[in-house]
């Protein structure tokens, strides 16, 4: 093994058995982790990432096996273990876990216990490994929090996990891990489930300590985005093999194997053209029950042939990134051009007509009392919404973006019905009439949602797991003004909903947890779709799928509304998801809209601060030498029962004035006529994103 790797794992295959089945997990994994370096490992689901992760650290469970391979380790004193032969309670690989390596997982508030503070969470992480005093274990505790950028480290020490923010918890999962100075810290998609501007601040935050630590990093994410941002090397799986790995420059302008370039092509970034669609990969990961006799990718690769791709596993061929694939033999151009994106016109125009108003709504506020105390009550008034108008024209999408907890999923709640609203009205487009549709009765409200439906982020908790896709996408037509009384015209208009949304509806006696990520999605979207809808508010409703299935899902949401007219409230935090599929963009910050415009000018020239600071956390997929350093907008939002005087962001604002810290701005036209909430947007001249077509930057 070189002596500049800290860890290198040759022919690793492991094995999961259920029952008396063999499930092969990984096959002939083979990489090498440098020292102080990053290594990204990147696949859809499936492909066996979080297995490979905790093989190394000998915790994949008691129904694993591990059939052949090694994996050496160079412990501090440059001796090489391989882990592969340790055995589980042993006192190397206890001191590897403990001490050497340490994990961070996706969602902090699992990983995290809410019964303890996090201090005590941090304290007996050390103690475990280390004999400290508590004392001693609380100073470097505190003084962990400071490296990691948390405010106020010594009070956050009694904050229990659910008084954090995404951010300061992902904070806190860093700083458990550092406790023991470890050499590799393994980090398991630890900012999938945040926002673009904490993201960012992560990232910039895992670069400073990996320099101030020297640790290698073994980053897991299906995010390329974040892969061009922090890698320095780069393994793409799938189906638990590794078909290319290589320098980070070279997987991304010239990937050699078909799956990493399908994976480039379909992650959505700002084209300039919102009525593109992506390329997309054919069919799902296959389960481990199915695994293709020759190439793993052969069942869903452009370029398969069948004689050869689907017969013969093909050999590792070496260049200036490492692939498993036939390459000439099978077709594939050893030159990558990034695929582009169809315009709709390729398949049929969208809805030209956008003069009629779909949705009204006028001066919306929610606010939500929250009462503390036993004996002397105290109330507090949180204001989630305030003061939010817009309308939204039929056939239109309206993106709505913000930071966690700025409101967009309480104003899509409200505008749906779901909750009433505290002040203002909403009007809804019905048999050509402007009716309201809010603080209705209960059967007005059941009437009001056949005309205006919801689709859920996550596409498995929004699913009853006792009905079936039948039962489930029929539900709204066997009550309400929706109801088709004659069973065979019902079943006839769920196979078609069904269809509708590429679902076999020979499959609708299945329940949801037969399908994946991306069908289950699919099945939301038939159930919003059955009673015939005009509007559908859909609550980031791409967030938890892989980017290959995030391509598939906005492609269908395009289709729907060119073959429908639907129109879309299309809520969501990747401004890159927004940007490929919004007529125009609507920002939320605190409860207010600060900023709304068409997508093109949103994107390319901001006028609202936050809007600027919002483009500059954007990763995009696409690797260019010698990034310069953005600078993460810092601090977080207000909290909704304490909000500042003045403008919500100027406490985060480096162009804030006194009036600003005094005076709430009002949602009003600027000189060129757009609708902007800052009392400084005809003075400043704000930088978007550049827009990103094939290879090149446009």
């Amino acid at each position: 093994m070189r002596t500049d790797l800290l860890m290198s794992v040759q022919g690793l295959s492991v094995s999961f058995w259920e029952e008396k089945r063999r499930l092969q997990a990984l096959k002939d994994v083979s990489f090498d982790i440098p020292k102080s370096k990053t290594v990204c490992l990147v696949g859809e689901s499936g492909c066996g990432k979080s297995v490979t992760a905790r093989t190394l650290l000998g915790i994949t469970g008691a129904n694993s096996t591990i059939d052949e391979g090694t994996i050496h380790y160079s412990d501090p004193k440059g001796t090489l273990v391989d882990i592969v032969g340790l055995k589980p309670d042993s006192k190397v690989l206890r001191r590897l876990r403990g001490n050497d390596a340490t994990m961070i997982f996706q969602e902090p508030m699992t990983a995290l216990s809410s019964f303890y503070t996090i201090g005590n969470q941090i304290v007996e992480a050390l103690r475990q490994h280390e004999r400290v005093t508590k004392n001693q274990a609380r100073a470097r505790a505190i003084e962990v929090l400071e490296a990691v950028g948390m405010p106020d480290p010594q009070a956050q020490m009694e904050s229990y996990t659910f008084e954090l923010s995404g951010g300061q918890r992902q904070r806190a999962m860093i700083a458990m891990a550092l406790m023991t100075n470890p050499r590799l810290l393994i980090a398991d998609e630890p900012t999938t489930a945040l926002d673009v501007t904490t993201q960012a601040v992560i990232l910039d935050l895992m670069r400073t300590i990996q320099k101030k630590f020297e640790m290698s990093i073994l980053f897991i994410t299906h995010d390329l985005g974040v892969v061009s941002e922090i890698a320095d090397e780069v393994v793409v799986m799938y189906l638990g093999e590794v078909v290319e790995s290589g320098p980070v420059e070279q997987i991304f302008s010239k990937p050699r194997h078909p799956y990493t370039r399908a994976l480039i092509s379909a992650a959505p970034h700002y084209a300039g053209n919102q009525e593109s669609r992506l390329p997309v990969i054919p069919g799902i990961v296959p389960s481990l029950l199915e695994r293709p006799t020759g190439c793993a990718f052969s069942t869903r690769c452009q370029h398969n042939k069948s004689e050869l791709c689907n017969i013969d596993r093909p050999p590792i061929n070496l260049g200036s990134t490492n692939v498993r694939c036939f390459l000439g033999r099978a077709g594939v151009p050893e030159e990558f051009k990034k695929e582009g994106v169809t315009t709709a016109s390729d398949e049929g125009e969208k809805t030209e007509s956008l003069a009629n108003v779909a949705l009204q709504v006028e001066s919306v506020s929610r606010q939500f009392v929250k009462r503390t105390g036993l004996i002397r009550r105290k109330e507090k008034t949180i204001r989630a919404v305030t003061e939010v108008s817009l309308e939204i024209k039929e056939g239109e999408t309206l993106g709505l973006v913000g930071e966690s907890g700025c409101g967009k999923t309480t104003l899509g709640q409200t505008i749906a019905g779901s909750i009433d609203p505290s002040d203002g009205k909403i009007r809804l487009a019905i048999e050509g009439q402007m009716r309201e549709i809010s603080n209705l009765s209960e059967q007005e409200r059941r009437n009001a949602w056949q005309h205006i439906r919801f689709v859920f982020q996550d596409p498995f908790a929004s699913l009853n797991p006792r009905m079936t896709v039948f039962e489930i996408v029929s539900e709204s037509l066997r009550n309400g003004p929706s109801r088709i009384e004659d069973r065979r015209l019902r079943q006839q208009r769920v196979y078609e909903v069904l269809e509708r949304v590429g679902l076999d509806p020979a499959q609708s006696d299945r329940y949801p947890h037969a399908f994946s990520g991306g069908q289950r999605q699919r099945i939301g979207i038939a159930r919003a779709l059955a009673p015939k809808p005009k509007i559908v508010i859909a609550d980031e409703p791409v967030s938890a799928l892989d980017v290959s299935v995030q391509a598939q899902i906005l492609n269908l949401f395009q289709d729907l509304q060119r073959d429908l007219g639907l129109t879309y409230l299309f809520v969501s935090h990747d401004l890159n998801v927004v940007s490929n599929i919004s007529d125009r963009v609507a920002v939320m910050y605190a409860g207010r809209i600060v900023e709304i415009a068409p997508t093109d000018e949103i994107y390319s020239s901001p006028r609202h601060p936050y809007t600027a600071a919002l483009l500059s956390a954007v990763l995009t997929p696409e690797y260019t030498p010698n990034k310069s350093r953005r600078e993460p907008l810092q601090g977080h939002p207000p909290n909704p029962a304490n909000l500042p005087p003045g403008c919500s962001f100027a406490p985060r604002c480096s162009f804030a004035s006194s009036n600003c810290q005094q005076n709430s701005p009002t949602l009003e036209c600027d000189d060129e006529g757009r609708l902007v909430a800052c009392h400084r947007k005809n003075e400043l001249t704000l930088s978007g994103i550049t827009r990103v077509s094939g290879n090149a930057v446009a």
